[in-house]
């Protein structure tokens, strides 16, 4: 069995010529922070003083939204993400959008989604989820769907970078060291192992 390339570097490899292009492809882990929660605050403030949702409907809404998100990264990661093409474009996109991070696993700068791709996402998702929710709804929605996103992003690095104590965090830390280190084939979720269990991809683990 062909045994995959895999550098625990923490130094990013060089992906494009374009020194542009490098850039965008390399991220502070915290970038995502600064610029989604200002979303969240946003909408929050115009879910309940501008279009006045109400607090209840405004809370159901946002877990709502969490609980849709932990769907939406099971796919996107199973189906998007792990799609490898036959062709040599196909194969070219796969590396720059994952393949590299399963080869530089620990690569500091390409851990969280450049702001290149996360929010032409972000908008696309925010536009679906309002022409599917009833009218104003998605500002409830939205602000609990982009923290599921964060809670992601951010968890995704701390999984690779730090060193946890609490039980829960290691069991999560574990379910995704077997999905880089063991079966890239099983363990999609990363901020939680919920719908690998319900879909049949969760691993065996002792």
């Amino acid at each position: 069995m062909a045994k995959n390339f895999i550098s625990n570097s923490e130094e990013s490899t060089r992906m494009f010529k374009s020194d542009l292009l490098e850039a965008l492809s390399k991220v502070h882990f915290l970038v995502p922070v600064f610029i989604f929660v200002p979303v969240i605050l946003v909408s929050t403030y115009l879910a309940l003083f501008v279009k006045q949702i109400g607090i209840i409907t405004y809370i159901e809404y946002f877990f709502v939204g969490l609980f849709v998100w932990t769907f939406v990264e099971y796919i996107m990661h199973r189906f998007v993400f792990h799609y490898v093409p036959k062709n040599k474009f196909g194969l070219r996109l796969h590396f720059i959008f994952h393949g590299v991070h399963h080869d530089y696993p620990s690569d500091a700068k390409r851990l969280v989604l450049p702001p290149s791709v996360s929010i032409p996402l972000a908008t696309v998702f925010y536009f679906l989820f309002n022409a599917i929710l009833p009218a104003n709804y998605v500002f409830g929605f939205f602000p609990g769907f982009i923290l599921g996103y964060l809670f992601y992003d951010i968890s995704h690095y701390a999984i690779h970078h730090f060193n946890f104590k609490g039980n829960i965090w290691k069991k999560i830390k574990q379910h995704h060291m077997l999905h880089h280190y063991q079966s890239p084939d099983k363990g999609y979720g990363v901020s939680s192992p919920l719908w690998d269990k319900i879909f049949g991809s969760d691993f065996i683990k002792k």
